[in-house]
């Protein structure tokens, strides 16, 4: 059941994103070439555009030691996400999880103990909405024609991310092993997502949020994503996830790349890792990401 104080919270938030719709004007989100959240777990600023649905998905594996509590964890997992660009170019409604199942080994006794566990780590519904976008009109910028520095130099509105804005909900089985105590049902997740898109194929994205709100071990996290394009088809990235709870908190790093193999279709793979050991962890992952485009450019008056 969701609480009376949670109702509130998310009856105030929703009523605040339908305002912001209605208010913002149309910005133009449809690129020609599919835009991924993978293969980082970042999310970036903009929507796939109108009318387009969007598959990721990547299996992973995972290797987790935690030295004073003496237990690891061997296990394999797959995250998955499914975007639709609904209405307007700037909304995107989404479905997204992580599943996992792994051996949990207690090495406490002289005889280790084995579980083994499977759940969903967690599974969203959520919608993003783009605030803010300072591109919207850079295609329409005419050059100077006097001046060649002029325009090749720096521009402040370099320093303007994209903004948006998203909101969930949580669904969490009782009795899961991958959360904390008490917490099962509906809980709601907002974040705030920006994004800078600097000249030379480098994207920078930030994303502050704040999950499971409603339940005893709400958690606050903040994700930085550092991108960089290596001719038409190939990426690299570095990011890195800071986690706070009473339940659980961490600092994980990733390594990766992704490599475009038409407009439409993306591989990648990373690698996760942290540096303490309450507990370690090491996970490496591959993936994908799919569209079918049904975009239709709107009609020019």
């Amino acid at each position: 059941m969701i609480n009376e104080p949670l109702m509130k919270t998310i009856h105030t938030y929703l009523a605040i994103v339908l305002a912001l719709i209605t208010l913002s004007p149309v910005y133009s989100q449809y690129t020609d070439q599919i835009n991924s959240n993978r293969p980082g777990v970042s999310r970036s600023a903009f929507s796939v555009g109108k009318n387009v649905l969007q598959f990721e998905a990547g299996p992973y594996i995972v290797n987790e030691e935690h030295t004073p509590l003496r237990y690891d964890v061997r296990g394999f997992g797959i995250d998955f996400s499914a975007r639709y660009g609904l209405f307007l170019e700037q909304l995107e409604v989404n479905i997204e999880g992580t599943y996992q199942n792994d051996t949990f080994t207690d090495k406490r006794s002289s005889i280790d103990q084995e579980i083994n566990r499977s759940n969903f780590k967690n599974f969203t519904f959520g919608a993003k909405y783009l605030l803010y976008d300072p591109y919207k009109n850079s295609e329409e910028e005419k050059p100077n024609l006097y001046s060649y520095h002029a325009n090749r130099g720096f521009k402040w509105k370099f320093l303007i991310p994209a903004v948006s804005v998203y909101a969930g909900m949580n669904y969490d089985t009782k009795n899961n092993p991958y959360t904390a105590p008490d917490v099962e049902g509906i809980s709601a997740k907002v974040m705030v997502a920006t994004q800078h898109n600097f000249t030379g194929g480098w994207v920078f994205v930030i994303n502050l949020l704040k999950d499971r709100i409603g339940s005893d071990y709400s958690d606050f996290q903040y994700i930085v994503t550092l991108t960089k394009s290596v001719g038409q088809q190939w990426a690299v990235f570095g990011e890195a996830q800071g986690i706070s709870s009473d339940f659980y908190a961490d600092n994980l790093f990733r390594l990766g790349g992704a490599y475009l193999w038409n407009k439409d279709f993306q591989l990648d793979t990373a690698v996760t890792f942290n540096t303490k050991d309450t507990p370690s962890v090491f996970s490496i992952n591959f993936g994908l990401s799919y569209r079918l485009d049904w975009h239709e450019d709107p009609e020019q008056e």
